[in-house]
């Protein structure tokens, strides 16, 4: 099957032609295949992406993980062997697919602002709506699925310099304050955080909408300029960078027009990640954020790189994962973002991780048949 509209092609392969398989194993994601039925049971279905895959086509394959309990490695795999068929995702542009890596930050913060507490994380306000093609006017390109709803009509919401400079000072929408912009700006790169504050307590937060502007990298910005080594670029030299150049953080984050605004959520299992695009708990090294535009929350994705080997103790990564986030830079048909887990080494982990990397949708046997 092959989409040259959206530059990509699925190839039917055999699990005895998907490189790595023999060594994967999967049991992990039951628990959380079981978290997606139960979420699906009580809730809208997720949204379809343009690959024309639903959670109707899920059903069978969730209800029957549902009461099934792997004993091993190799009934792992065999579940999945007799439920799905693997299509491998090819660019017909030639290039290989691409992966970075995502994380939740926890973050030093204060319930009240003083002079070191002094940059919030904001609520979504109430005047920013949410765009389609019934209500977007024609002045806003068609990426744009927020914006401002004003008396004379519908505009750009304010930016990240807007926002920085009291765009929302006064409105009552901040949930907590941090001691550093940068921090913040990463927060809203990461998408959730863990938020630490004076009195031991811990909270959570996660995206709960953007000012609708376009996600701008500042690490290709930085490329661009000359100041970072494409070869050395990385979420820790992007920070050194800014630790070193206090007096130009601002022209550097104002790049990225994109901001994000979010809600408080139940702290709930340390042991679990934040519950992000696909209102599930994310499970570290098996989850992957993927262009919701193309794909459907829900689906297994075997992702492959052979050059990365950091996540996996210097083996090539190699893993089953579920597609349960998305994010404004996972832009592609093999284009994924995976969830390292929570706090500092997480961050080191993901922070680093820019790889070439394979991909190959599962496909439940029913829907595998319109992709044949």
């Amino acid at each position: 099957m092959s989409d040259d509209t959206l530059g990509f092609a699925l190839q039917a392969i055999s699990f005895d032609e998907l490189e790595g398989w023999t060594d994967e194993n999967p049991s992990g994601l039951f628990e959380t295949m079981e978290a997606c039925r139960c979420h699906l049971e009580n809730a809208k279905p997720y949204r379809t992406g343009s690959l024309g895959l639903s959670t109707d086509d899920l059903h069978d394959m969730l209800t029957a993980a549902r009461d099934f309990s792997p004993v091993s490695a190799s009934s792992a795999r065999a579940f999945f062997e007799t439920h799905c068929r693997p299509f491998r995702i090819r660019r017909t542009d030639g290039n290989p697919g691409f992966v970075t890596a995502f994380y939740e930050p926890e973050i030093a913060v204060a319930a009240t602002p003083d002079q070191e507490y002094r940059f919030p994380f904001y609520r979504r306000p109430k005047d920013l709506i949410d765009l389609d093609d019934a209500n977007r006017p024609q002045s806003l390109d068609p990426s744009y699925v927020f914006g401002l709803q004003r008396t004379e009509g519908i505009g750009h919401y304010p930016d990240r310099r807007d926002i920085d400079r009291g765009a929302l000072n006064g409105r009552g929408l901040e949930i907590a304050w941090a001691k550093s912009k940068v921090d913040v700006f990463f927060v809203h790169v990461q998408g959730a955080a863990r938020l630490r504050y004076r009195d031991g307590r811990l909270g959570r937060i996660t995206y709960a909408a953007k000012a609708g502007h376009p996600f701008s990298a500042i690490g290709k910005l930085l490329i661009d300029r000359g100041e970072i080594d494409r070869a050395d670029i990385s979420m820790q030299s992007i920070r050194r960078w800014l630790d070193a150049h206090p007096d130009r953080v601002d022209e550097v984050l104002w790049h990225n027009r994109s901001y994000i605004f979010f809600r408080e959520v139940p702290f709930g299992d340390a042991r679990a990640g934040p519950v992000a695009a696909a209102k599930v708990p994310l499970m570290a090294g098996r989850s992957l954020a993927v262009d919701r535009m193309i794909h459907t929350f829900g689906f297994p994705f075997f992702i492959r790189s052979e050059n990365l080997v950091h996540l996996d103790g210097g083996k090539p990564f190699q893993r089953l994962m579920l597609a349960l986030d998305t994010g404004s830079a996972i832009v592609g048909p093999a284009r994924g973002d995976i969830f390292t887990g929570s706090g500092d080494e997480a961050g080191e982990l993901a922070g680093t991780v820019r790889h070439d990397a394979d991909f190959v949708i599962l496909v439940p046997i029913k829907a595998a048949a319109r992709f044949a």
